[in-house]
């Protein structure tokens, strides 16, 4: 039907290098036309090879979850290759059980999102047997593998910058797991906007969070209690800051009337929030989408260079944040 070999066609259907354009072509057109599909399972076997791609992360927000899943999952589209996702919690109190449990995974190549990604034990694991990998938003040892970065602590400056702004003075910070790296990058990038101000921070209105919703709400109340009470609320996550502002409803406070709040993300929570919430544009799903775009090309070249791409981020004003009162 197609007039070449049946290497040719395995070639082609594989999309392995050396076949022309015109035959790969004509060689998946008459598959699609006999609705012939090729077995994943034995085309590992003959390669070798799994074809599959994990994502680790551990314990973030379920909209930051979605968004690398499916940042990953749009590149995946119509490649060989599948995503299995790989949740792994503790991990900085046990990196080298998370690196030989990727290891012994079956995978051909890894993501690393936060905190998996600044863990040195992990990376000298996979480098070791050859896991070919990606890290996503890393904030150490950038020049290691495969990096995709937006600048954190400039994100967490600026978002600081427009409470700051704003007139807001007394401000509550609900900080993230300390054991992932983006919590103190936010904390330090807010400790810049507050000196560059010149406005010192109450060191009695820092409270952890844990990145989650239920951490959140309740680091929410601690900062209410206090008095005099905050008349804004830095989040270093939307879950955390929509958890804020239920607690502030469930205080008999209006948002923002009598306290602004603010997160970090820009996550679907963010947008159906109401009023919806101010927050940091981190483009989690490109950032995704570019990792694993890069993961395939080295698996496919079988060159694994160290590369790094930067991503840019924004503030978002949004209707959960204005002057405060009086």
């Amino acid at each position: 039907m197609t007039g070449v070999s049946p290497k040719t066609v395995s070639r082609a259907l594989n999309d392995v290098p050396h076949v022309s354009p015109a035959v790969r072509k004509k060689v998946k057109e008459a598959a699609a036309a006999l609705d012939y599909h090729p077995n994943i399972a034995a085309q590992s076997l003959i390669a070798r090879r799994t074809f599959l791609i994990g994502l680790t992360y551990e314990r973030p927000s379920p909209s930051y979850v979605v968004e690398l899943q499916k940042g990953a999952i749009d590149r995946l589209e119509n490649e060989r290759y599948r995503l299995v996702v790989l949740p792994f919690g503790d991990v900085a109190s046990r990196p080298a059980e998370l690196g030989q449990f990727l290891v012994r995974a079956g995978l051909d190549g890894v993501l690393l999102a936060p905190p998996a990604c600044d863990q040195p034990e992990v990376l000298d694991i996979l480098e070791r047997q050859k896991l070919a990998y990606a890290r996503i938003t890393p904030h150490q040892d950038l020049d290691r593998g495969i990096v995709i970065v937006m600048d954190e602590c400039h994100a967490a400056r600026d978002v600081a910058a427009h409470l700051l702004k704003l007139g807001h003075r007394r401000i509550g910070i609900i900080m993230g797991d300390p054991s992932h790296s983006a919590s103190a990058a936010r904390m330090a990038g807010y400790r810049q906007a507050f000196a560059a101000a010149g406005v010192s921070i109450d060191e009695n209105l820092i409270v952890r969070g844990d990145f989650t919703y239920d951490k959140g709400h309740e680091a929410a109340l601690i900062l209410l209690s206090r008095r005099p009470a905050p008349t804004a609320i830095l989040a270093q996550n939307d879950d955390m800051a929509v958890a804020a502002m239920a607690a502030a409803r469930a205080s008999g406070l209006s948002v923002p009337d009598d306290l602004s709040v603010a997160g970090f993300d820009n996550s679907e929570i963010s947008r159906t929030a109401w009023p919806q919430l101010t927050t940091v544009h981190q483009p989690v799903h490109e950032m995704a989408w570019e990792a694993t775009n890069l993961l395939i090309a080295a698996l496919e070249s079988g060159d694994v260079a160290s590369c790094r791409r930067d991503r840019r981020h924004e503030v978002l004003a949004r209707g959960s944040t204005a002057a405060p009162a009086g």
